[in-house]
């Protein structure tokens, strides 16, 4: 085997578990306990630490070598001009043609080793008609009809092409045919765009135009343990001539059809990420995003799904862009039933001119392939974030439980009403207190002082830093809302500078929320937005930043542009700089990325903001949707979630206070609330709340989170795994109850052998929610919206069902009965009291097994 076999040992040394590991796995494993800082006064560790790392680069020339003699158990190997990229589970292999194209051959499960590329080729023997041949010699070589790993315009193939590129010579005519290759260690860093980090190969393809000095140049990156490959091009004008980019991609794949199925995520505000699928039949699919930022309309990410894949069974192709601006994805299915699959920048209102000796980089994209369905695919993409994108000091910490002010307030507030509010939260176990919009200029309606981001005198007499102290004082850190790249025509930024707004030299400018975008093509409004935003976060010690962006972008002009073709590129260019300029230097602070809530949730953001405010929809029926829809591709870890008032601002929605918190206990959890206002039996119950999420806040955050199949439309259930498999975390919710609902079922799967105590977390039934259906328990009549039920229910609720059982973890992974719901007769203490929008969690432990947690904060 060209693994090395580590055997890591804990207190009283006993072994932990056998583990097989790549050596960069080591590496991270000598630098922290599984992913987590060293501690300063972790001697023993620390020591052990460095006696590992000094033995990981021996470790490390020998296994590449034996990697490199057996034809590459891991990663990447080439041999007679076919590549062969290998993760733990998955295999990807392409060759050169003797035209020198490259032909796509194979992307799906792990290939026993020395596998033959002809066997597993496209077979043509025959020539088609009404084809273009390549090269009249041979009459059955003909690109349209080729699985191909990137295609041109002008040479015979009639599907989407990757680029369109006015070329030095003035055509569109474009050959790119290989010319050489190199295998470089690790991942390697772009120039002007964030990538994921931490690869353990990458190959570097180089291809060259056949008669015009133009070279493309083809990134395979391989993340072994994630089952990712990601991929990017690079173009490069060597012609004294200019090259004009229209359309350039990320990457391009054909891969044979399979009956598939394209499920792509879709929305609105406060809708966003709706998971919707549908066939793939002949012609070309389109799914992108125009509005300056990766949109709530359309995510970069998708899916292709064989038609009778399910959680659980099937073969699912996953694919995602690290990039948050414009993106464009095509999924063609051609005359040969071949699948094309292209993503990257879209091409609209795109332009760039490249002189001579220019390059112009394209957004890494990411792949991944499992045959263990939805569940397995989503699992590979969670990984890939938690160790590939996010980074720094936040990467795989738990996030704190958090208190906003907006829900509570909006804009109307004052140091008085805020400290009573955090007040609140701290007795109730809150740990983040976080200042929405309305602390700056005269922002006291979202119609003025965007841009101004000097404090309220009116509302902090005494400046920001003196409130930030008062709220660390009571124990909370503290965090303030943001939106610096927009303003306010009603603002002293704007009067003093009209030009560094996005708009048309000579239209009116249109404005969506009463504000325009700021021109981040303008090194002058970098500059200001970091000076700006620097002072206020090192003035008030803030800890935490939720970074706004309330608008999409229509007028894609700027004033320092030659080629407004190049604008929204040189925009989103513009905010990872100033985005990396003002966090790199304060590693201690959480960024929360929000675009009007899931407008800009993305790979791009996830490399400088660990987590992203999902939706402002905190309904907790929709979020079931937003929530699950994004769970195919982001972890939990990386979504804002907030438990917040009934009926629900956003859909009038009335829904128990129980499943507005379970629903969103599944990510980055807090409260959006007025606090105050809450009865004795409700602050009750939030500080059950939240002592039950401290508890099991790792395994909500970082466990294997899984979508468990539902047998009823009206059932949505979610688990969370711990990472030694000993504990899961289950949420049943119901969204419209059946009349005489039948028996329902728990199922629980990818838990170790053995015994498991099953039970419901405890929960509170609001006695208003049964109205004057009291009156059948009740000893005397009561009027139902009268006063005395009114004051009963403020200090008295009944017990939900609680449920215990003990049963093996196969039981589980069958499927245990549970007891039956509220079927119009009767009630009693066993009975599950679900109804319209209902919930219970189960807290799944194995018996004998000390919960621990991998990783855990000390």
């Amino acid at each position: 085997m060209a693994l090395l076999l580590i055997v890591p040992i804990g207190e009283e040394g006993k072994p932990l578990k056998k583990c097989y590991f790549h050596p960069n796995i080591i590496l991270s494993l000598a630098l922290g306990r599984f992913g987590e800082p060293v501690k300063r006064n972790d001697k023993e560790h620390l020591y052990g630490g460095l006696i590992l790392l000094l033995a990981v680069a021996l470790c490390r020339s020998i296994f590449c070598w034996i990697l490199h003699r057996e034809g590459g158990l891991f990663m990447i190997s080439v041999k007679d001009r076919v590549f062969r990229l290998d993760t733990v589970e998955t295999t990807y292999l392409f060759r050169v043609t003797k035209y020198g194209h490259l032909e796509h051959i194979y992307y799906g499960p792990r290939l026993a080793p020395g596998e033959e590329a002809p066997v597993l080729a496209q077979k043509n023997v025959v020539p088609l008609g009404n084809s273009v041949v390549y090269d009249e010699s041979d009459e059955l070589y003909c690109l349209d009809q080729m699985y191909l790993e990137w295609s041109d315009n002008g040479r015979g193939d009639y599907r989407q092409s990757p680029t369109e590129l006015k070329m030095p010579d003035g055509t569109f005519v474009s050959d790119f045919v290989y010319a050489s290759y190199q295998v470089v260690e690790g991942s390697v860093p772009m120039d002007t765009l964030p990538s994921a980090y931490g690869g353990d190969q990458t190959l570097v393809v180089t291809l060259r135009d056949t008669t015009v000095p133009v070279t493309l140049t083809l990134y395979y990156t391989v993340f072994a343990q994630a089952n990712v490959i990601t991929r990017r091009s690079v173009l490069t004008n060597e012609s004294t001539a200019p090259l004009v980019i229209r359309r350039l991609m990320s990457m391009m794949v054909d891969l044979p059809d399979e009956n598939f199925h394209l499920y792509t995520l879709d929305g609105d505000w406060i809708k966003e990420a709706h998971l919707h699928g549908r066939p793939v039949t002949y012609g070309m699919f389109t799914n992108a995003s125009n509005t300056g930022a990766s949109s709530n309309r359309h995510n970069p990410a998708f899916m292709l799904a064989a038609a009778a894949t399910t959680e659980e069974h099937g073969n699912v192709y996953g694919f995602n862009l690290v990039y948050s601006g414009n993106h464009a994805s095509y999924i063609e299915k051609s005359r040969r039933d071949i699948i094309r699959v292209a993503t990257g920048i879209n091409p609209h209102c795109f332009e760039w001119t490249l002189e001579e000796g220019a390059s112009f980089e394209t957004p890494e994209a990411v792949l991944t392939f499992s045959n263990q369905g939805f569940n397995g695919m989503s699992q590979n993409m969670h990984y890939f974030v938690n160790e590939h994108i996010v980074r720094g000091h936040w990467q795989k910490r738990e996030r704190p439980i958090l208190v906003n002010s907006w829900e509570a307030f909006y804009f109307d507030y004052d140091e008085g009403k805020l400290l009573q509010l955090a007040k609140k939260a701290k007795e109730l176990g809150i740990e983040l207190f976080v200042l929405d919009d309305g602390w700056f200029g005269q922002r006291n309606s979202d119609k003025a002082g965007l841009g101004d981001y000097t404090v309220n005198r009116k509302k902090f007499p005494r400046g920001m830093k003196a409130f930030a102290d008062q709220v660390r004082k009571l124990g909370l850190a503290f965090g303030i809302w943001i939106e610096p790249e927009m303003v306010n025509p009603d603002s002293d930024l704007y009067r003093q500078h009209p030009e560094w707004v996005v708009r048309h030299p000579k239209k009116k400018p249109v404005l969506g929320r009463n504000q325009l975008v700021l021109d981040l093509c303008r090194k002058e409004v970098r500059d200001y937005i970091v000076d700006q935003v620097g002072r206020i976060l090192d003035e008030a010690e803030v800890t935490y930043v939720k970074w706004d962006m309330n608008r999409a972008i229509a007028e894609a002009c700027s004033g320092v542009l030659a080629h407004q073709g190049e604008f929204y590129h040189r925009y989103m260019v513009g905010l990872y700089e100033v985005l990396t300029r003002i966090f790199q230097p304060r590693p201690h602070i959480l960024l929360e990325s929000c675009a009007s809530g899931g407008n800009r949730f993305d790979l791009g953001m996830l490399c400088f903001s660990p987590q992203i405010w999902a939706s402002d929809n905190t309904d907790p029926v929709t979020r079931l949707k937003i929530q699950g829809g994004l769970s195919y591709f982001y972890p939990l870890s990386t979504m804002g979630a907030h438990v917040a008032q009934s009926p629900s601002a956003q859909t009038l929605r009335v829904t128990p206070l129980a499943t507005r918190f379970n629903v969103a206990c599944f990510g980055c959890f807090g409260y959006e609330l007025d606090l105050r206002h809450l009865t004795p039996e409700e602050k009750k119950e939030v500080k059950e709340q939240i002592a039950f999420y401290k508890k099991y806040r790792r395994v909500f955050q970082y466990g294997t989170f899984s979508r468990l199949p539902a047998t009823k439309d009206n059932k949505v259930l979610w688990q969370c795994v711990s990472a030694d498999k000993n504990t899961a975390v289950v949420g049943f919710f119901q969204i419209l109850v059946a009349p005489a609902e039948t028996d329902d079922r728990l199922r629980v799967t990818g838990l170790n052998a053995g015994e498991y105590v099953v039970r419901t977390r405890p929960q509170r039934l609001a006695l208003s929610r049964f109205g004057g259906l009291v009156n059948h328990i009740s000893p005397v009549t009561l009027n139902p919206e009268g006063l005395i039920l009114h004051q009963v229910n403020r200090y008295y609720s009944l017990p939900d069902c609680v449920e215990e059982y003990r049963c093996s973890a196969a039981a589980l992974r069958a499927g245990i009965p549970l007891n039956n719901q509220f079927t119009g007769i009767a009630y009693n203490e066993n009975v599950r009291m679900l109804g319209d929008f209902g919930s219970n969690l189960y807290i799944v432990e194995k018996v004998n097994a000390e919960y621990t947690e991998e990783g855990e904060d000390e």
